[in-house]
C-alpha cells in the first residue's frame, strides 16, 4: 500500500505574447477543403436474352431518359457489351441498381445491371 498520495507533475504554463505585448492569443483561421464525394456510374450489361424494348423501357422509367436518348444507351449496351446510363452518388446508384434488378426478376429477364466507382 501506498503511504504518500502520488504528485501530478506541473508543466510550465507558456504564455504567448502577441506583437502589441498583452497577453491575448490570437488563433489562425484554416479553411478546410472539403471533396466531392466519390461518384459511381450505373452499367448495364449486354444478354442474349433481355428484349431491346423492355431494357429501353427501364432506362426510360429508372432514368429518366426520353425515348431517343434511352435507344442510344441501349444499342450501346447491345453493341459494346456495356453502356452506362447514369452517374450517381453511391447511395444512389447502389438504389438504382436494385431497382433495374428487380424490374427484370419481376419481368423473368436475365437482365444484370452494376455500379462502378469512377476514377
Amino acid at each position: 500500500m501506498a503511504t504518500k498520495k502520488p504528485v501530478n507533475p506541473t508543466l510550465p504554463t507558456v504564455t504567448p505574447r502577441t506583437p502589441d505585448g498583452g497577453d491575448s492569443v490570437v488563433l489562425e483561421r484554416r479553411s478546410q477543403k472539403i471533396e466531392p464525394p466519390q461518384m459511381y456510374q450505373v452499367a448495364m450489361l449486354n444478354d442474349d436474352y433481355t428484349p431491346m424494348e423492355f431494357v429501353v423501357m427501364v432506362i426510360q422509367e429508372f432514368f429518366s431518359k426520353d425515348r431517343e436518348a434511352a435507344t442510344q444507351i441501349m444499342l450501346k449496351i447491345h453493341l459494346d457489351g456495356k453502356g452506362v446510363c447514369g452517374v450517381y452518388s453511391r447511395d444512389v446508384a447502389a438504389t438504382k441498381v436494385d431497382q433495374v434488378l428487380d424490374a427484370a426478376k419481376q419481368a423473368g429477364h436475365p437482365l444484370q445491371c452494376v455500379s462502378e466507382p469512377i476514377e
